[in-house]
């Protein structure tokens, strides 16, 4: 009895500790975002000139090299529920298919969670989108953080981490180099095509970065058992 109660007491402090470092991870992502938030809504002039400039030369730079109709495209496949479609499939194929159980839960309800911290941020920020060229398609809603940024870079990272034990070393490489450039490719075409300024797609990476890396610290972490077969972490 004496040793079962010392095992059970080892993995509550295992647990707790590892939920501790969740929390401060996500506290350290967070900080950025708070502070951009905190300029947006009290229109920190540097960064809201900033911002104008830019999304005028984006678009200017669009509308002069016919790009609107291709970043179109590229803005309608990256919707949030299209990108959560496949990373859904994605998970429940590991589950069924490859019987990584922990990592396929721990993928979605992370997707699942910061999917909804993006839709409660935007309220809170209230900033409105940028006013641009009758030629660029305006987007609706608020504008901080920029959604199509935070999940792409969220699912892409949180499917790295998912099918890592799957993946050959060139294979990894390829999908860390994809997780890095498809979200870059997405901030972009948000930039390009005038529906976020360029704090909304900064904080909408890193909001997702900081989710994603927060959770598998807490909840999955370097010795958790996953039901996978290889190693239990990326590189």
């Amino acid at each position: 009895m004496t040793v079962r109660w010392a095992s059970a007491a080892a993995v509550v402090r295992t647990r707790s500790w590892r939920l501790f470092r969740g929390v401060l991870a996500m506290l350290v992502f967070a900080l950025p975002v708070v502070l951009l938030g905190l300029a947006v809504r009290q229109q920190f002039d540097p960064l809201i000139r900033a911002d104008e400039a830019a999304i005028r030369e984006a678009t200017g730079f669009s509308v002069r090299h016919g790009l609107v109709p291709a970043l179109t495209v590229i803005q309608v496949v990256s919707l949030p529920i299209f990108v959560y479609a496949v990373a859904t499939a994605t998970a429940v194929w590991t589950w069924r298919s490859k019987q990584l159980k922990g990592r396929a839960l721990w993928a979605f309800v992370t997707m699942m969670v910061g999917w909804g911290i993006g839709g409660i941020a935007k309220p809170i920020a209230q900033r409105a989108r940028p006013v641009v060229d009758d030629s660029v398609p305006h987007a609706h809603g608020y504008s901080f953080p920029s959604g199509h940024a935070l999940n792409i870079t969220l699912a892409a990272g949180v499917l790295v981490f998912l099918l890592w034990p799957l993946l050959s070393a060139t294979q990894r490489r390829v999908a860390v180099a994809l997780a890095i450039v498809v979200p870059v490719v997405v901030g972009l075409d948000r930039l390009f095509i005038g529906a976020h300024f360029p704090s909304d797609i900064l904080a909408g990476h890193v909001l997702g970065l900081g989710i994603m890396f927060a959770s598998w610290i807490g909840f999955i972490g370097r010795t958790a058992s996953t039901s996978s077969p290889g190693p239990s972490h990326p590189a």
